[in-house]
């Protein structure tokens, strides 16, 4: 690999991290820190963020070419997608409120799990036998890691084990409801947001409006407080262009990686920053949780080749680019880290 390239790939993965712990950390600042305890709020900001940063760069400043889909489609096959994307991002948020980011984050990891056994059990799809032993370590690590937890609480850690589910289902309907359409991180986004936003609009103003209200009435600087949280929702708007950014200077295994060790870089600044307990044995846990990602990751990358040799007998599809590594938006954040 040319030295330029890799300096753009390392340039790349940087920011994508950057934006990525900094959307977390400030998620987790706004429900702990500035008790804005509001988590649908939060996230229909970033909703409406995303979609005002998603016109710009397409309409206005033509930095991305738009990708024209069918109006039927936009409800028949975008608005159920942006139904899970919503409920995704609003339970990564909610987990947020009630569990340490490095928990959180742990929890996050048992995604590739959810994928595979929800693909087996509804769609019966047939998985290599490696494919299941890379999950095994996964599996162990978040077992190790839930009961270790020092701040263990049964509500965010539901909030964030459906959010997995949540984020399968919506990668998995990926294949058959946006088929034919290559969507890439910005496009999702300028599509998905708006209905996200109308989907999510109403319901935070009749659960979370009056508690704004006093919360407004009784903060010391609100307006102060305002701007942070609409601030992370331009940040997570950035972490959508981030995304798209990494996935065009990487490979596919080194995307996989840097996403697992962007995990361990949000677990160390939250612990600096937050200073949340985290036992000997809760950090073995996480440990094995990531090296198991990793392991998964590699485990399907080497199908995928293998798949492509001729005369192979055929393994279940693994992805056939980077994509589809991903979840469509990054549950991150906005995989997160919206």
């Amino acid at each position: 690999m040319e030295e330029g390239s890799v300096f753009r790939s390392l340039l790349a993965i940087l920011q994508w991290w950057g934006f990525n712990v900094t959307v977390i950390i400030m998620n987790k600042w706004i429900f702990q820190k500035l008790d804005f305890k509001f988590p649908l709020s939060v996230s229909c900001v970033h909703f409406i963020c995303s979609s005002i940063g998603a016109y710009v760069v397409i309409k206005i400043l033509k930095l991305k070419p738009l990708i024209l889909v069918e109006p039927e489609d936009r409800w028949r096959r975008i608005f159920p997608m942006s139904f899970v994307f919503c409920i995704n991002i609003v339970l990564g948020n909610v987990s947020l409120r009630y569990i340490p980011v490095s928990f959180m984050q742990t929890i996050k990891s048992f995604t590739p799990a959810t994928t595979v056994v929800l693909q087996w059990l509804v769609w019966r799809k047939y998985f290599d036998w490696r494919i299941w032993a890379s999950l095994v370590p996964i599996v162990g690590g978040i077992l190790l890691t839930s009961v270790t937890e020092l701040s263990f609480n049964m509500f965010g850690f539901c909030a964030a084990l459906f959010g997995c589910l949540a984020t399968s289902t919506k990668t998995i309907l990926a294949e058959s409801l946006l088929h034919g359409y290559k969507f890439d991180s910005i496009n999702t986004v300028y599509y998905m947001a708006p209905f996200a936003t109308m989907i999510l609009g109403l319901p935070a103003l009749l659960l979370e409006g009056n508690g704004i209200l006093s919360w407004f009435d009784a903060h010391p600087s609100p307006w102060s407080a305002l701007i942070i949280i609409f601030s992370s929702g331009v940040l997570a708007f950035c972490l959508n262009f981030s995304i798209f950014y990494v996935i065009h200077s990487t490979t596919a295994v080194t995307f996989n990686v840097a996403g697992n060790l962007k995990v361990a870089v949000a677990v160390m600044v939250s612990w600096l920053i937050f200073r949340n307990p985290i036992s000997y044995m809760n950090a073995v846990g996480c440990g094995i949780t990531l090296v198991g990602c990793t392991f998964y990751g590699y485990v399907r990358h080497k199908l995928s080749q293998q798949q492509q040799q001729p005369g192979t007998p055929r393994t279940p599809r693994t992805p056939r680019n980077k994509m589809e590594l991903l979840p469509l938006v990054n549950n991150d954040k906005l995989e997160g880290k919206v």
